[in-house]
């Protein structure tokens, strides 16, 4: 019969005792000055070693070389508090949760009162010791305070301010801390080697995870995932499918379809999740983690080396690329949104609903005019700011004519005119990033009315030469082309987003657009307006005057660069329309 993993690698020195020298250190030093004393309190979370570094402060104190901070394991106390060793008489360990009554307490003041057996010193280990009652505390108070001098106490515990301040102000309190990923990792990958387990790096990664910080909690997952592995070993889908975490690809996705903007793919994402049997909340416990991670990668590019972000470099490349993708601000206010999401599905009935409301929040900063929502907006339109011509370097941009304003500033989609100050700035080399900004809403609405007024202000979006943007650039932008038109007459937004129709390719000074079905197609031909519509919000989002045209594509044939569909020969020349229109 095999021993459980966390009984089998239990420490067995303070050396081997991990993420814990601010406490092993002192006590080792303490050893040494023989300056030890007669109780201590070892505080912090479960699994972290407070209970195993008692039996090594034990162990040092009655090895027979000692009092010794490196106690010699082959004296007979040594052996006897071994991790795998029979005990001591001399050594009590306790079970405050179950031994906590105030006649407890006077059993052990009885029985104190005796030498030990073979030992140097007889200890206390009272475990869970928050657990012992009040009136259990008081009892023991006098015996704590001046114990003989053959008596030691050690009480562990995770919760030490139940413990009655009399008791605690008469010991030397030691709190235990969660052991790093790092630190943790490396133990996890030196129990594998030693048990000849095969793991794959990212399965290696969710032990870690789900360890949470506590040593015995990730050792007893890995025991359970190697009892389970095949002959190929751990592998991560084995571990994605036991341990109920969101595969990394579907985050991938689900982020990606952020930056794309791309509502229908998320929703999708959101039912593949669903589907497969995986728990609505932890997917969003997950998302934000990654979002979490994305922040932290904007903010410090070389996060992965510095250690603090622990995957690999592959992983860390797609993840800076998401966060560029992203932005800052829009990275800040999305983990906000999910975050409080959380808290409102705690004890939901539809925790799928409440899912797909978080992402749409996510996906609609224009739904807001609040100081997060508005740096967002401004953000992306900084982002078109920075388009450039395939030789890699900015592409100037045009004045055409101002374009309409249909709604309040502080009401509407954003518009490229908020953006001017921001767009200064980078000509002064200066850093024009939402996130260093402090200015409120207000403000940011202020200047966003002066540029309104002024008429030498260039035109909302980016002025590029027919060309410079190609079917996949616009996919990432169609939902601000969308969000334009839906300004200008609703009607025309119905029918893009029916179907929805599709960009299918961009051809010189033509956007080839496809829609499902030929009634549609008909009707936005034949419809009043609606190409020129659409040709003014392509004007006011990427500052270009492009002849539109349509054909026939079927659900999801959103074609590659490669691929040259048949269009239908409707479209309308590159002249303004008439004024009569």
């Amino acid at each position: 019969m095999s021993l459980a993993l966390y009984r089998k690698y239990r420490p067995a020195t303070f050396a081997e005792v991990i993420g814990q020298e601010h406490v092993t250190e002192p006590l080792q030093q303490a050893l040494r000055n023989n300056r030890v004393h007669h109780a201590y309190l070892f505080s912090g979370p479960r699994g972290c070693g407070k209970t195993s570094s008692a039996r090594i402060l034990a162990r040092s104190l009655n090895c027979e070389q000692g009092p010794t901070p490196t106690p010699c394991g082959v004296c007979q106390s040594c052996t006897d508090l071994a991790p795998t060793g029979p005990g001591s008489l001399d050594v009590i360990e306790i079970d405050a949760a179950s031994h906590g009554g105030v006649d407890d307490a006077r059993d052990l003041r009885d029985r104190s009162a005796y030498g030990p057996a073979s030992s140097r010193f007889k200890i206390y280990i009272i475990d869970e010791a928050h657990m012992v009652t009040t009136a259990g505390f008081n009892a023991l108070l006098k015996l704590v305070e001046e114990p003989p001098p053959h008596l030691k106490f050690i009480f562990a515990t995770t919760e030490p301010e139940k413990v009655i301040g009399t008791i605690r102000s008469r010991t030397h309190h030691y709190p235990f801390r969660l052991v790093p990923p790092g630190a943790l990792r490396d133990n996890l990958a030196r129990i594998c080697a030693a048990e000849g387990v095969v793991i794959e790096p990212a399965a290696l990664g969710l032990v870690v995870r789900a360890g949470a910080g506590s040593v015995r909690d990730a050792q007893s997952v890995l025991d359970q995932l190697i009892a389970g592995a095949g002959p190929d070993g751990v592998t991560y889908k084995e571990a994605v499918a036991l341990l109920g975490y969101t595969d990394a690809s579907l985050l991938d996705d689900v982020v990606d379809a952020f930056a794309a903007h791309d509502g229908g793919a998320v929703l999708e994402m959101i039912d593949r999740v669903v589907e497969a049997g995986h728990d609505p909340r932890r997917f969003a416990e997950d998302l934000l983690e990654r979002l979490r991670d994305l922040i932290v990668l904007d903010a410090v590019p070389d996060a992965g080396e510095k250690g603090l972000l622990d995957a690999p470099s592959d992983v860390l490349e797609r993840m800076q690329r998401q966060a560029g993708q992203l932005g800052r601000a829009e990275l800040s206010r999305a983990a906000d949104i999910v975050n409080a999401g959380l808290t409102e599905m705690r004890g939901a009935t539809a925790p799928r609903l409440l899912l797909e409301l978080i992402c749409a929040r996510v996906l609609l900063p224009g739904a807001s005019n609040d100081a997060a929502s508005l740096l967002v907006r401004l953000e992306r339109l900084e982002r078109r700011l920075s388009v450039t011509d395939p030789a890699g370097t900015p592409t100037a941009a045009a004045p055409p004519a101002p374009a309409r304003q249909a709604t309040p500033v502080t009401q509407s989609a954003p518009s490229a005119r908020p953006v001017t100050p921001a767009r200064a700035a980078g000509r002064r080399g200066e850093s024009p990033t939402p996130a260093a900004s402090s200015a409120p809403a207000i403000a940011v609405q202020a200047a966003a009315a002066q540029a309104q007024d002024a008429p030498s202000a260039p035109a909302p979006g980016v002025a590029l030469a027919a060309g410079e943007i190609d079917a996949t650039a616009l996919r990432r932008l169609w939902g601000d082309v969308l969000e334009a038109a839906k300004r200008r007459r609703r009607a025309t937004h119905a029918l893009l987003m029916s179907g929805p129709a599709q960009v299918v390719e961009v051809r010189g000074n033509v956007l080839v657009l496809g829609f499902v079905t030929g009634p549609l197609e008909r009707q936005f031909k034949l419809g009043t307006n609606n190409e020129d519509v659409l040709r003014e919000a392509l004007k006011e989002v990427l500052g270009v005057d492009w002849r539109i045209e349509t054909t026939l594509a079927g659900a999801g044939a959103t074609a590659s660069a490669g691929s040259e569909p048949e269009p239908s020969r409707t479209g309308r020349g590159a002249s303004p329309p008439p004024a009569s229109r």
